[in-house]
């Protein structure tokens, strides 16, 4: 965990991955409704990340590629990257990707991870300086967590420019200098 007390990273290591065990594990209950609490050797089960790589590290698990990063995520990010809902697969989609990557070893998430990020920081930035107030949550909708905090990031400054060039207080006239001094008798 890289920063204890923040809720993105604490929630990223929330997300589910899939593994496969190498050993048998006794003990343990992955499903509430299993009528024992062990856990064969070969069993696929879905763990949060957190607990999936400290299994990887002690090499009872192997971490398989996750759902959000699948054949089809791919070819949708290579045809267009701008209108995938990268949210519904992962709300932390990168940070979650950075995460998995050296426990996947897979390296075209890598890959994957860069183009995508290319692509859509480009279209969020224009779409946070360019978007109407209406539209905002509809363009909310699509992106990841990361790029929700790039789009409000980028949108402050521009919204308050565009009140300022509406017509907004040029100049103000500091409180200090309407008072008089009272005359010493």
């Amino acid at each position: 965990m890289a920063n204890y007390y923040d809720i993105d990273d604490i929630l990223t290591d929330e997300e589910f991955v899939p593994v496969v065990f190498h050993k048998a594990a006794n003990g343990v209950i992955i499903d509430a409704s299993s009528e024992t609490n062990s856990v064969e050797q070969g069993a696929k089960v879905e763990l949060p990340l957190w607990l999936a790589q400290e299994l990887h590290w002690r090499q009872a698990v192997s971490i398989n590629v996750p759902p959000c990063f699948n054949q089809k995520t791919r070819l949708e990010i290579q045809a267009d990257a701008a209108c995938v809902d990268l949210r519904s697969r992962c709300p932390y989609f990168y940070e979650f990707g950075c995460k998995i990557l050296p426990l996947v070893g897979d390296k075209t998430i890598e890959v994957l991870l860069l183009s995508a990020f290319k692509i859509r920081y480009k279209e969020v930035l224009t779409k946070a300086y360019t978007a109407a107030y209406m539209a905002t949550s509809k363009v909310l909708t699509l992106l990841t967590r990361e790029e929700t905090n790039l789009y409000e990031a980028a949108q402050s400054p521009m919204s308050a420019f565009k009140k300022w060039q509406m017509g907004g207080p040029r100049l103000q006239r500091a409180s200090v200098l309407g008072r008089k001094r009272k005359s010493i008798d």
